[in-house]
């Protein structure tokens, strides 16, 4: 198999992945959530090859603690997991590169980690991106009710017996495992494209929440192959021109999605 054959593989389940959870994350308004652990796992893949281990390994340790210290900032202060999350956008970056420059005896390619190599991922991501893509499968096939339940209508879950932390936790897990296998393929400033850009087009285009999870992939799948194939047209970024076919896609469904009818978005009309 070809590299380019490799990264079509890779970027297309990646495509799967980040907008089935792309979805969620948009509609539980969790976009800057999964903005602040695509850069905390820059830090984190950084000291990860610092110290030896996969830069998949030092990304989830760093995605475990920013999740961890935003859920107990949001518990002690109300409305505070917003702030600190927007706070660890910067901190992620300023962490980043303290750690590569203390570590500068060892090579670390940082253009890479930031905007992604599609062309040089490994058997080993494309293996790790289908494995999260299958369990994310699995948790949407016995837990999605749950989830959109707890997400619409938290009281009435919680009248239920059930908590909705606990389908929130869900999402978050989801979400760490989308950004830390999307990371080798897109980089960790990209990735925040392929997983809200394409799920915002979708809900721009539908209210039904069963189409969107069909349409947010195909948009993404599509903003990978599509950004892929001009990135070798032109010889430019592949992780550059993925984020911005998705972005042009998005500006396409907001049009579209303003001018379409409502009753073919799935809204009620009175």
């Amino acid at each position: 198999m070809s590299y380019f054959d490799r990264a079509l593989i890779v970027i297309t389940v990646v495509g799967i992945l980040t907008g089935l959870v792309g979805t969620f994350v948009v509609l539980r308004k969790r976009v800057l959530f999964a903005q602040a652990l695509t850069h905390a796992t820059f830090p984190g893949a950084v000291i990860g090859i610092l110290l030896g281990f996969s830069m998949q390994l030092g990304a989830v340790v760093a995605c475990a603690l920013i999740v961890g210290t935003i859920t107990l900032i949001g518990r002690i202060t109300p409305g505070g997991a917003g702030a600190a999350s927007g706070v660890l956008l910067a901190g992620g970056f300023a962490a980043g590169a303290l750690a590569q420059a203390f570590g500068s005896s060892v090579p670390v390619d940082m253009t890479a980690l930031l905007f992604g190599s599609v062309l040089s991922v490994s058997t080993t991501d494309g293996v790790l991106a289908a494995i999260a893509l299958v369990l994310t499968l699995l948790a949407l096939v016995f837990a999605g009710k749950h989830v959109v339940y707890a997400m619409f209508d938290p009281e009435g879950y919680r009248g239920l017996g059930y908590e909705p932390a606990a389908m929130d936790a869900l999402l978050m897990v989801l979400t760490t495992i989308t950004v830390v296998v999307t990371m080798p393929a897109v980089g960790a400033i990209l990735t925040i494209a392929l997983i809200a850009a394409p799920a915002a087009a979708a809900r721009a285009l539908t209210a039904r929440l069963g189409v969107m999870l069909a349409i947010a992939p195909t948009l993404s799948v599509a903003s990978g192959v599509l950004g892929l194939l001009l990135s070798r047209e032109f010889s430019v970024s592949a992780g550059a021109s993925i984020a911005l076919v998705a972005t042009a896609l998005l500006g396409v469904a907001l049009i579209a999605g303003r001018w379409m009818p409502r009753r073919l978005r799935g809204e009620v009309v009175a």
